[in-house]
């Protein structure tokens, strides 16, 4: 049995999130805390498993978008993510709340497992055009098979909608796992599959090796895991395990990367450019490059002008603080996304 109990407020976390590539400036929880299924969920933002209870209590944010407009208004400019799907969402209504609350604020939002009924309506009906305000990632889960209903769900309300899956070595990350799961995931009708690299930590570890344990193949499986999660150089062989798994989605005809959500008075040009910047930050060659790049994808975010026009006017390097070698990048990613 799951118990719901009233949150006082709003529960919003924000920081430097990565999401696999793309920046989220403040994570929301519709519900918070773990009962219900799955038994275990990969979180995307902590990169790291969660093991959840079959009964217990969830704190349920407000039902109104009002209150969740303006705690968003109060946290960092850039995109949200809303998270805390719960299966009493058609009565209790937090996680549509958050959301809408989101794009009230003024930000797009990255929707984690959006139940249908947390699906905000696009008003009559009417196609997203990029970029979208909101964006719907659905996760893997050890516990069984993607759900088309919901892929359609997101695409009757305009809303882009992918996977995200976490690329273990020994696991989900061998061909004979990541080739049907994509394969599975474009017949659902996804958009993109989302790879992302695991935590390095024993958290991980022991998270991993626990939810392999309770999936198909059980305690053998579960060994084996854990073997190369303790025993072999794995973390050596990440880089080339994302590379692997992109190329494997785009073989599929799925994107490698989700779209960026923007607020719908965001600057097109704007969003665009940022978007450019954080997938080359995600393929960079070292960290020092992509922490210049994130700083400027957080300026850009922060600045509140449309960049098209002060790069028509010939002022963008001089407004830009990262230096010229950079700003000419940006100003190229300007370019491209002016068209």
């Amino acid at each position: 049995m799951i118990l719901f109990e009233e949150a006082p407020a709003p529960l919003l976390r924000a920081g430097e999130f990565d999401l696999g590539g793309r920046r989220v400036a403040v994570r929301a929880y519709a519900y918070a805390g773990e009962s219900g299924p799955p038994a275990y969920r990969f979180d995307p933002l902590d990169r790291a498993f969660v093991a959840r209870q079959r009964s217990g209590t969830l704190l349920a944010g407000p039902s109104k978008a009002g209150p969740w407009m303006a705690a968003f208004a109060k946290a960092p400019p850039g995109p949200a993510l809303v998270q805390g799907g719960s299966g009493g969402e058609p009565v209790q209504g937090a996680y549509r709340a958050a959301a809408e609350g989101a794009v009230g604020s003024g930000r797009g939002a990255y929707l984690l497992d959006p139940p249908p009924a947390g699906l905000p309506d696009r008003p009559g009906g009417a196609p997203a055009s990029p970029p979208p305000e909101l964006v719907a990632l659905y996760s893997w889960s050890p516990a069984g098979d993607l759900d088309p209903k919901r892929f359609a769900a997101a695409r009757d309300r305009g809303i882009p909608a992918g996977v995200l899956w976490p690329v273990i070595p020994g696991w989900t990350a061998e061909p004979g796992f990541v080739l049907p799961f994509l394969e599975e995931a474009a017949r659902s009708g996804a958009e993109f599959a989302l790879a992302i690299a695991p935590s390095h930590d024993v958290e991980f570890r022991r998270g991993a090796v626990d939810a392999r344990a309770g999936s198909a193949g059980g305690p053998e499986q579960s060994e084996a895991l854990f073997d190369r999660l303790y025993h072999t150089p794995w973390e050596e062989e990440l880089a080339e395990s994302l590379r692997s798994a992109r190329t494997a989605a785009c073989r599929a005809g799925l994107a490698s990367l989700p779209p960026r959500p923007a607020a719908r008075n965001e600057p097109r040009a704007n969003v665009l450019a940022a978007q450019r910047l954080e997938e080359m930050a995600r393929d960079a060659v070292n960290e020092h490059r992509a922490s210049l790049l994130h700083a400027a994808v957080r300026w850009i975010d922060a600045c509140g002008r449309d960049l098209s026009a002060i790069l028509r006017e010939g002022n963008f390097a001089r407004a830009f603080p990262f230096g010229r070698d950079l700003a000419r990048e940006t100003e190229d990613a300007l370019r491209e996304a002016i068209g």
